[in-house]
């Protein structure tokens, strides 16, 4: 089989695209012809060194969609011929930039009928980090009024559409190009992260509580050193705030008083230390069945395109996700 390989560290040149052979699942595996694998920002850090691999020669891919191609032998609930997708591998197991990845059982569930494959392998890592974000972290609840920072993005227009479909109200911020699809995604108010007076306006947005505009009830943010302080001062009292963030950030409040005089909650996640990935992948699969959440893919890459995408998922703007198609 075609599989994307790095046997070095290094910039993208190092990606290349290595005839192997084609795994056998082990007792609890289950061999995935990959139809869709999404392109993460986290599998630029295993390229580069900066976060570890397993091994090298190393598979990257973290998120996979396709059909189920043989099982191991103690494996139960799935068939030859299903859809499947899935998440967390490409940091333990061999990942998903390959036509076929052999996958922990415990990484994947059943997809729906009608569910697209291509769609669903872009899913797993930025779904499941909505889901726990929203609603295991920051338990939200209908009639919540929630900020999701960069709507556009992989995590944001998914968490927009998990937000909505838990009834909250939904303010986001994106690129004017984008608020128009954004709306569409369910999204009550979008705002250009570029105004100046864009504090201001979140808490305007914010549906008032006994006829004063207080400030949001929930929010998700990826960029904390950049928000954090934000976040507390449109932030309504107990807000609840989770940063998911990227590498390497250095998180503080220019003043604390706002984040204690308003009993501001912050919670710091990884979507890896996720305790069991089933009942939310599942959850979220239904959720892709009845259209409440709908996978953006901006653009599509071969295997041999793989440099490029991940070129791209650092440096590109885009509404939604980079997904290989093997």
């Amino acid at each position: 089989m075609r599989a994307v390989r790095f046997h070095d560290h290094g910039s993208t040149d190092v990606l290349q695209v290595d005839e192997i052979d084609r795994p056998d699942p082990e007792g609890h595996e289950v061999l995935v012809e990959v139809h869709g694998a999404g392109v993460n920002p986290v599998d630029t850090y295993f390229r580069e060194g900066s976060y570890e691999p397993f091994t090298l020669p190393m598979i990257p891919g973290i998120d996979f969609a396709g059909e189920v191609a043989a099982v191991g032998e103690y494996v139960e609930g799935f068939s030859e011929g299903e859809a499947v997708y899935g998440t967390g591998i490409g940091s333990q197991h061999y990942g998903g930039y390959a036509e076929y990845a052999a996958v922990p059982e415990d990484r994947l569930v059943g997809l729906p009928e009608g569910v697209d494959t291509v769609a669903a392998g872009g899913a797993g890592v930025v779904a499941v980090t909505a889901w726990r974000a929203l609603i295991d972290h920051a338990e939200l609840q209908v009639g919540d009024r929630c900020l999701i920072h960069g709507g556009s993005g992989g995590v944001g227009h998914v968490a927009v559409q998990v937000a909505a479909a838990a009834g909250a109200q939904v303010i986001t911020t994106a690129s004017p190009k984008y608020h128009d699809r954004l709306r569409e995604l369910g999204a009550d108010v979008v705002l250009d992260y570029h105004r100046d007076d864009l504090a201001d306006a979140v808490v305007e947005a914010a549906e008032p509580i006994a006829g004063q505009a207080d400030g949001v009830d929930a929010i998700l943010d990826h960029r904390m050193h950049e928000y954090l302080q934000f976040d507390a001062d449109v932030a309504a009292t107990g807000c609840r705030v989770v940063g998911i963030g990227e590498k390497d950030q250095n998180v503080g409040f220019t003043q604390s008083s706002a984040a204690r005089g308003k009993d501001l909650n912050l919670t710091l996640m990884s979507m890896f230390n996720t305790p069991d990935f089933r009942p939310r992948l599942s959850k979220l699969a239904s959720l892709m069945a009845t259209g409440e959440i709908e996978i953006q893919v901006a653009e599509t890459y071969g295997l041999d395109e793989a440099s490029e995408a991940q070129r791209a998922v650092l440096e590109d703007s885009r509404l939604g996700k980079l997904v290989l198609t093997p």
